[in-house]
């Protein structure tokens, strides 16, 4: 039984939990508000095909290289302060960026703010089993089911922004969410003074065990994750950049790929709000992954196949297998026995996860060209599917990433969450 079944009151840890909710709705909208621009920004700042290419690298290639950066700081830090460092490079990344004259300095101001995000991808895992340690399945639901909304609502309200007023103020006003989200982690904090929260395994008299250095390059489970992840997140980002010119190639028009796309993104909501309340129960969570693994199977099928008739089906099909990333985030906390050991793991996987992201959808473009054929581009995705499975096998057991570290044998004998 996990701890989630434990019904403990969530008064005194309001402001922590609002500020993982809006944590994770503004978490995605530097990488999706900019696209829907990009025709307006291009009169005041003149992007090539090079540097538009570019941009869509940015978000995967940051998170990785700040994914891996991240456990770092939170061990000198702390989860908190590395929280707010993150806000503060989002904030004046968004900010700056817009009075950017010429494409470069744009470019390296995207940096900064996907700095910060990524920097807050890696904190939100280990924040959740710190403050909620009893409910991390329905605080991972709330969580995740916001990433959804985020992913959704930025690019929706972009545009209808940008006809208000200009680009510029559109993808800057973006900027106070991220603000916002420092107010209810001050409520937090200053409710917290005197509130010791044990960011180690404590034993049955309540005192702290310091743990060892965790090394995830050594540790089965977190190339587990990592792998999974890698496999998950490259099919995402291969639809979120290619599925609307497929489909427009295949003979959709633009409105109709667009909404494809849109679509695809806001199925993600429903299997965000599922997978974390369900996939807790199972002992074999790979079962989980098999289901999601066959909607992916059959939409790449489908659109490839049949891009024109039953679109939206196979888009529904696709959509419905990203309940395969919700997996992989509860799976940093359900892997990890500590709050050090969730954000080692998180920072691990997410970061070797978005480099193989950052890869495959460039391959997948390369492919096409190289052999004039979307069938050889599309045989990438099989692939993808595979390197997820074998992640998911690697995982499926109920071993955490402190049982791979030879300096923490002594931690098994401590209350574990799995």
């Amino acid at each position: 039984m996990t701890k989630d079944s434990v019904a403990t009151p969530i008064r005194g840890r309001i402001g922590a939990l609002l500020g993982i909710l809006l944590l994770a709705l503004s978490l995605r909208a530097a990488v999706v508000s900019v696209s829907p621009l990009l025709a307006r920004i291009e009169a005041d700042i003149p992007f090539t095909e090079f540097t538009t290419g570019l941009l869509a690298m940015l978000a995967p290639i940051a998170f990785a290289v700040f994914g891996l950066l991240t456990p770092r700081l939170i061990k000198s830090f702390g989860l908190e302060k590395t929280l707010i460092i993150s806000l503060a490079l989002a904030v004046v990344g968004q900010l700056a960026r817009v009075f950017m004259p010429e494409v470069y300095s744009f470019l390296a101001l995207s940096i900064v703010t996907l700095a910060g995000y990524g920097m807050g991808n890696v904190v939100l895992p280990p924040l959740v089993k710190k403050y909620f340690p009893e409910r991390i399945g329905l605080v991972t639901s709330g969580y995740v089911t916001m990433l959804a909304i985020g992913t959704w609502m930025a690019p929706q309200f972009s545009v209808p922004l940008a006809n208000l007023s200009n680009w510029k103020i559109s993808i800057g006003s973006w900027a106070v969410l991220s603000g916002v989200v420092l107010i209810p982690w001050m409520v937090q904090l200053f409710a917290d003074r005197g509130v010791t929260r044990a960011e180690h395994p404590v034993n049955a008299n309540g005192v702290a065990h310091p743990i060892a250095k965790i090394n995830p390059w050594k540790s089965k489970v977190a190339w587990g994750l990592a792998i999974y992840l890698a496999g998950n997140s490259a099919q995402t980002y291969v639809y979120f950049t290619w599925l609307p010119p497929y489909l427009q190639n295949r003979g959709l028009d633009e409105l109709a790929a667009g909404n494809m796309l849109a679509l695809f993104a806001i199925l993600g909501l429903p299997v965000s709000l599922l997978v974390p309340l369900w996939v807790p129960r199972l002992k074999n969570p790979i079962i989980a992954v098999l289901i999601f693994t066959a909607c992916w199977i059959t939409g790449h099928l489908g659109i490839f196949l049949s891009p024109t008739h039953n679109t939206a089906l196979w888009v529904c099909a696709a959509g419905l297998g990203q309940g395969t990333f919700a997996i992989a985030l509860l799976m940093m906390n359900l892997r990890s026995r500590t709050t050090y050991g969730s954000g080692v793991l998180s920072g691990f996987a997410q970061g070797l996860g978005y480099a193989g992201a950052a890869i495959v959808p460039m391959l997948f473009g390369v492919v096409q060209k190289a052999t004039d054929s979307w069938g050889a581009a599309f045989s990438m995705l099989a692939g993808c599917v595979v390197v997820m499975l074998i992640g998911a096998v690697i995982i499926n057991s109920p071993r955490t990433i402190e049982d791979d570290s030879p300096n923490t044998e002594d931690l098994g004998k401590l209350e574990r969450i799995d």
